[in-house]
């Protein structure tokens, strides 16, 4: 899908210390495939180094792979510092280990929809196309 003229941007991330980085390199294959552009930061990124990337490359979405349990504090750290960079418009997603009553608390401070281990990568393209055809310019 595209959001206008080109193509949905989106930049795969792995904050913090965790060094599995398989499920990443899955997800962002697959936007590809699905057309849409990814930058993949690589492994042991921090949410400043992040955020100041998605600024950059003018992301819409970023998603975030968080195996490492500190979910809580990287996603919104995330939000935060996309806001103060005066990009309050990118969709901040992803997905890990999460239980769901952190998913719903972290959905009430400004993170999209989570994914879990095992979700097809079809329902995060199908989340990310919906989300860009109500927030995109056409």
């Amino acid at each position: 899908m595209t959001a206008g003229s080109r193509p949905i941007r989106v930049l795969v991330a792995k904050p913090g210390l965790d060094g599995h980085d398989r499920g990443a390199k899955v997800v962002a294959a697959a936007l590809r495939d699905a057309g849409m552009e990814v930058v993949y930061t690589g492994l042991h990124q921090t949410p400043e180094m992040i955020a100041t990337a998605a600024v950059q490359e003018d992301v819409d979405v970023v998603g975030l792979s968080i195996l490492s349990g500190a979910h809580m504090t990287l996603f919104p750290r995330v939000r935060q510092l996309l806001d103060e960079m005066g990009r309050p418009d990118v969709l901040v997603t992803g997905g890990g280990i999460i239980p769901a009553d952190d998913m719903e608390a972290l959905r009430t401070r400004g993170i999209g929809r989570l994914f879990g281990p095992g979700t097809p990568t079809s329902d995060l393209i199908s989340y990310i196309n919906t989300w860009a055809s109500e927030h995109l310019e056409s």
